[in-house]
């Protein structure tokens, strides 16, 4: 459908469809959709179970594209107001908007909607002016970390911009960029052509953003000169960069060097956030003190370099593995965080289903001998799996030897070796002398090459348990990564009895999360129907203050475990292939894949649809809900 194809002759009103918001409106207008299709979205959106906005429904009908619904706000600008297209967006609720509208008609101050929604969280400030900028087309700037044009900042004074939260960015041609914390406000485009003439464009950013742009122009005219407290700062930035980090349980911290600022993220739930922008004239310094933490080269700057540092925050004692890797705009440090004192978990507490937790107990666990591994990539939770094992399997009548690379879990009565290259103290060295301490239970932190895998193999030959980690995608292919490094069939056969493939997915946060129908399109994917997932309480956070706006908080394991049998023995003897070894595991041996595990915890709100279809790899297609609950033993 074309632009003004389906247009009627005269423009619609509101008496033509008085349900529509400003959207649809400027969406029939331009000849994206007609009345009729705006009308049938709406009784499909009342039918539906859970609540989703009309642009919603349009989009799975295919009816507009996200495209299409830009280059009409666009065009219609002047005419939209702001609360009521959060709400067609999907970014706030109804009941939200009705409730800030009343606080603003309440409020002394004359303040802006938009300020009302951030200053009470019904809605982030970046999310405001993603809409902002992203919908309506105005230009994103952050003006603490773009160089602001002295001449033309010098025009007003300092206090005149504090009043009316704008600041003058650079000339373009005849244009002069000025970013305002509300471009729509039309009292402060007004204002702010007085002074700089009527071909200014707007561009928007963040409140705060502007408040440090205008205190560091105010300090540069003041002559301030800031190496004098050069040094405190980058020691004062660094310890709190760690302090915040570990108080917000975060596993890893990355500092990078951009081209105009120096950029921190921190790695929460598994996934990527912004915590601070700094200053690009922090990166040496900072990257320096860093290296003196660790012990590296402060010299060094054209070498990629690594080096540990102990940190004690009260009580706590955080191991951060420090890696500083060198790129065109200076160095990006990367901190991974290994609690020493985190807390153990049960095994039964890991997450695994009922039935399926029967089996790995009674025929993988509790056998006197055999190679245990744990599968997955890095930051799967491998490590913690291993431990709630080891906690199952410790007592006083068990021998209990570890190597591993830290130790990550300290536990009372286990013979727990760190291994330490600086001192000789090597992983090959240890693996040598493991099995002279007469242990019952063999813990290798890592699978990392023939050697290691040979041990293992060893050790459970000679009758010992061995719980190990590996890095494979699936429990298929660790088998088969055994056998490639060149591990003969009859030896993993006979030695390997469970593998256990791991991954993390973040939980939907408990404060907001509302029940959720599984899109057509998440559907699709999983080549599902709807009869596929009947009885599943599917659950998605819509975003709080308490979960940072992401709808996300904390995270939940979803395991693959294969429980080698008969069958499959027979199989790995042979070398069948994958795709035959993960079938017969299917139909033989009770295995429930990975993507099948995320579906059973989605359909009881642990996780989400979506962040199974992210984390999760699909092989062969799932079976649906209902015979899964069967096999994995859970109640329907």
């Amino acid at each position: 459908m074309t632009k003004k194809d389906t247009a009627k002759d005269t423009p619609p009103t509101d008496m033509d469809f008085p349900e529509s918001g400003d959207i649809v409106r400027a969406l029939i207008e331009e000849g994206y959709i007609t009345e009729e299709q705006a009308q049938y979205a709406r009784r499909i959106q009342a039918k539906l179970p859970t609540q989703k906005t009309v642009l919603e429904v349009f989009k799975e009908l295919k009816q507009v594209t996200d495209q299409q619904i830009r280059d009409a706000i666009h065009d219609h600008r002047v005419q939209l107001r702001i609360g009521r297209m959060l709400v067609e967006l999907g970014r706030l609720t109804e009941g939200d908007l009705k409730a800030a509208l009343s606080i603003k008609a309440k409020e002394k101050a004359n303040k802006k909607l938009g300020e009302i929604l951030v200053e009470h969280n019904f809605i982030d400030e970046r999310k405001l002016i993603e809409v902002l900028s992203m919908q309506m087309g105005f230009e994103y700037i952050d003006p603490q970390f773009t160089k602001i044009d002295s001449e033309l900042y010098r025009k007003v004074p300092h206090k005149w911009y504090e009043d009316h939260r704008l600041i003058p960015i650079r000339r373009e041609g005849d244009k002069i960029i000025v970013a305002f914390a509300d471009p729509l406000d039309k009292h402060e485009l007004a204002e702010a052509r007085k002074f700089f003439g009527q071909n200014i464009r707007p561009a928007i950013a963040l409140k705060t953003s502007i408040q440090e742009a205008l205190k560091q122009m105010e300090r540069s005219s003041r002559m301030v000169n800031k190496a004098e407290v050069a040094h405190d700062t980058v020691v004062g930035i660094v310890n709190n960069i760690i302090i915040t980090a570990v108080n917000e349980d975060v596993s890893d911290i990355h500092i990078e060097p951009m081209n105009d600022r120096l950029r921190v993220r921190f790695r929460q739930d598994g996934v990527l956030v912004q915590y601070k922008d700094y200053e690009r004239e922090l990166i040496l310094p900072l990257a320096s003190r860093l290296k003196i933490m660790c012990g590296a080269d402060i010299a060094e700057k054209r070498r990629h370099q690594g080096g540990r540092i102990l940190f004690d925050i009260a009580d706590t004692q955080v191991d951060l593995r420090v890696s500083f890797y060198v790129t065109i705009n200076g160095e990006k440090i990367v901190m991974r965080l290994l609690k020493q004192q985190a807390t153990l978990l049960n095994i039964e507490d890991v997450g695994i289903s009922p039935r399926i937790f029967e089996r790995f107990q009674y025929q993988a666990l509790d056998r006197p001998s055999g190679v245990l591994m744990v599968t997955g990539p890095t930051g799967s939770g491998k490590t913690t799996t291993v431990y709630s094992c080891i906690n199952y399997l410790n007592s006083p009548t068990t021998s209990i030897i570890t190597a591993e690379d830290p130790v990550e879990y300290i536990i009372d009565g286990i013979a727990q070796c760190s291994i330490n290259p600086k001192l000789d103290l090597t992983f090959e060295e240890t693996l040598r002398h493991i099995v002279r301490q007469d242990p019952d239970v063999v813990v290798i932190g890592e699978i990392r090459d023939k050697f290691s895998a040979d041990v293992a193999v060893n050790a459970a030959l000679t009758g010992h348990k061995v719980l190990t980690t590996f890095h494979t995608e699936d429990s298929i292919g660790a088998l088969i990564r055994l056998l490639n490094m060149g591990i003969e069939a009859f030896l993993v056969a006979a030695t390997v009895v469970g593998v256990v493939a791991q991954r993390l997915v973040r939980r939907p946060c408990k404060a907001c999360a509302e029940p959720e129908t599984p899109s057509l399109a998440a559907l699709r994917r999983l080549g599902y129907s709807a009869k596929d997932v009947l009885g599943g309480e599917f659950q998605k956070g819509k975003g709080c203050p308490e979960c940072r706006f992401t709808g996300y908080k904390g995270r939940a394991a979803i395991l693959e475990i294969l429980i080698m049998d008969e069958f499959l023995r027979n199989a790995v003897i042979d070398r069948q292939s994958t795709y035959q070894l993960r079938q017969m595991s299917i139909e033989k041996s009770g295995l429930v894949t990975l993507i099948e595990d995320g579906i059973l915890k989605a359909a009881r709100g642990i996780t989400t649809l979506d962040e199974v279809l992210r984390c999760l790899p699909q092989v062969i297609r799932p079976r649906p809900l209902a015979e899964l609950r069967r096999i994995s033993g859970e109640k329907i």
